[in-house]
């Protein structure tokens, strides 16, 4: 949902600057390493210690890179399958470092064991939510749906709940109540896209095999 309309006006907004980055020799692959490894250090050094608002503030900066580096392809073009595998792939990694520092925060700190495993289904519904579709499309099926709440979704839900939540240690009164929402709200959006998706290849794999006459052999992807 946020996908379609966002990224398509962000990525007009940084345009020049991924140009800018393309006239100084900078590749997108480059943008794409940094970007991860800012989002990588700024959810796991700030939020394990509670310090959400920081913690957004640069995990925000460098989220942006995701729009970046595949703007620089393209206007070089040199978009390419590996670009596409290394920025899915570290997108993955971002995401399961900004649930995980949620996660290490209600372990420690915030001292709570529900949100803390709300967070961890958080991080691993994402994860299986993209593999479902990443799995369909691996078997010939075209997977047509998005579902209730994508990795956008997830992500701006989260961050701004974060972000505002951190205000509380400036002084706003009872707004760290927005991060446990938008946690619970997370989960439950995953776990019906989740439900969205399976339905979805379910029903696209039988129509599939009826017209072919047959299917797969079950048990042949990677598990690795």
């Amino acid at each position: 949902m946020l996908n379609k309309y966002a990224r398509a006006f962000f990525t007009r907004v940084l345009t020049p600057f991924a140009a800018f980055l393309l006239r100084r020799g900078v590749s997108p692959d480059a943008v794409t390493l940094v970007g991860t490894a800012g989002v990588v250090a700024g959810a796991l050094v700030f939020f394990p210690r509670g310090e959400f608002f920081w913690g957004t503030i640069v995990i925000t900066l460098f989220v942006f890179s995701d729009l970046v580096d595949g703007n620089m392809a393209r206007q070089a073009g040199i978009s390419s399958r590996w670009g596409a595998f290394l920025d899915s792939t570290l997108d993955r990694v971002a995401d399961g470092a900004i649930f995980g520092g949620f996660a290490l925060w209600y372990a420690g700190g915030g001292d709570d064991n529900v949100l803390c495993a709300v967070s961890i289904f958080c991080l691993a519904s994402g994860q299986v939510v993209s593999y479902t579709k990443a799995r369909g499309e691996s078997i010939g099926l075209p997977v047509a749906v998005s579902g209730l709440v994508e990795r956008a979704e997830r992500l701006v839900i989260s961050l701004v709940a974060a972000g505002l939540a951190g205000l509380h240690g400036f002084g706003v009164p009872g707004i760290q109540v927005l991060l446990p929402i938008a946690l619970w709200v997370v989960a439950v959006g995953s776990a019906v896209t989740l439900g969205q998706r399976v339905v979805t290849v379910r029903r696209e794999a039988a129509e599939a095999d009826a017209a072919t006459g047959g299917g797969s052999p079950r048990g042949s992807e990677a598990t690795s």
